[in-house]
């Protein structure tokens, strides 16, 4: 019994780690049996080196005894001739301006499962290649780190997803997959993140080059497989290679170490919509695409005590992907109104309250208040498209 691992297998010139690992798991030996479901795993999404899906691979094998010498010797020639040719592999982003690493396979085998924390690691931090424990057989460069994570991820929270390839002549050319059966398998309960309700537009299909068609994601492996057939039985929607059904790490917020606390000492809103806030002498950044986590970040005084959740870029930036006011300072709202008149009192000058201009009469309080109750307690998340493959939804909470 022991862990496979791979990842870094692809770029975005194309390929695609879990359909390498599709084909490598339709291929064992037959002294080799894998148990329960394979894995995916989604790593530190801050990480240099990350891969286009930033997603690593793993399956529990059991072994014969007797064959474990045979087994590394197959694992050796499966480097040598399927893996290692997949290296190197790069292309620039149209997308972003972020450096594009060549490809950089690792593969890993673990008779016994490396300890949780280094999985913790590799998806809360960057990790070094150094930082990698001893397997007991490794061949490969940079994505030995996310082949031993996934193998050291110890499946806390689970969700799962199927994900269907296209035959090799369609890759590159537009994928067909049916809005229609789309709208079906979004009804279905136990499936999510398939469609954007508001935006109307599906969500299970990827962009690029790479043979995945697409995946969906489900609560259970018999949902997920459900729903895929689904989709695959449609007319509209193009043939395929091939499916299989992955237990992740999607939506664990495994890569969340915690709540983050703070008062609130500077709100800058930049031009382009994005925030940035000063708390406990870091910067916390509520991004333009994030939604409500945005709005409440620009409604946001001098003094909240607010809660945030999220990803640190270093030390002192966190990226906000949850956040909630737990205590409000007073919103200063209008002038008040005359009790008499029903109308707008102004401002008799500097500390001397105000005055009705209608009847004259006179009040200490200069202005009303917002009441900050409706302000308070409750958590914000981004909009479905723009919340990372880990984030759990805060319906699941």
């Amino acid at each position: 019994m022991g862990f496979l691992g791979l990842d870094d297998t692809d770029s975005l010139s194309g390929g695609c780690t879990t359909e390498v690992f599709y084909r490598i798991l339709n291929d064992l030996p037959d002294y080799a049996e894998i148990v329960g479901l394979p894995r995916l795993v989604r790593l530190y999404p801050f990480a240099e080196r990350r891969t286009r899906g930033n997603a690593a691979v793993c399956a529990e094998i059991n072994i014969q005894s007797k064959s474990k010498n045979e087994w590394i010797s197959y694992l050796e020639n499966l480097w040598d001739e399927k893996i290692s040719k997949l290296a190197g592999h790069v292309m620039d982003s149209v997308h972003s301006e972020r450096e594009q690493f060549p490809s950089d396979p690792g593969l890993v085998w673990f008779e016994k499962q490396p300890n949780r924390k280094f999985y913790y690691s590799a998806v809360r931090r960057e990790l070094k290649p150094h930082r990698v424990p001893q397997a007991d057989f490794s061949v490969g460069g940079n994505g030995l780190i996310g082949a031993t994570a996934a193998c050291a991820w110890p499946m806390s929270a689970v969700t799962f997803e199927s994900l269907a390839y296209r035959i090799v002549d369609n890759i590159g050319t537009p994928r067909l997959v049916c809005e229609v059966t789309l709208s079906e398998v979004d009804a279905i309960s136990g499936t999510f993140l398939s469609r954007d309700p508001k935006k109307g537009k599906g969500l299970i299909a990827p962009r690029g080059p790479c043979p995945v068609l697409f995946g969906i994601r489900a609560t259970s492996p018999e949902i997920a497989e459900r729903a895929t057939d689904l989709m695959l039985n449609s007319k509209d929607t193009e043939p395929t290679s091939g499916k299989i059904t992955f237990v992740t790490n999607q939506c664990s917020d495994d890569h969340i170490s915690g709540i983050n606390k703070g008062k609130v000492k500077e709100v800058n809103i930049l031009k382009n919509g994005h925030v940035v806030l000063s708390v406990n002498g870091k910067t916390w950044m509520a991004f333009r695409s994030s939604g409500d986590v945005k709005i409440m970040a620009q409604s946001l005084k001098k003094g909240d005590a607010i809660e945030g959740k999220g990803l640190w870029k270093d030390t002192s930036t966190l990226h906000l992907e949850k956040l909630r006011i737990s205590s409000a300072v007073p919103r200063i709202k209008k002038r008040p109104m005359c009790l008499d008149c029903d109308v707008r009192t102004k401002s008799m000058g500097k500390d001397q309250g105000v005055r009705c201009p209608s009847c004259g009469e006179r009040s200490k309080d200069s202005w009303e208040y917002t009441p900050t109750e409706s302000l308070e307690g409750y958590w914000v998340q981004p909009p479905v498209d723009s919340r990372r493959h880990l984030a759990r939804p805060l319906e699941w909470e």
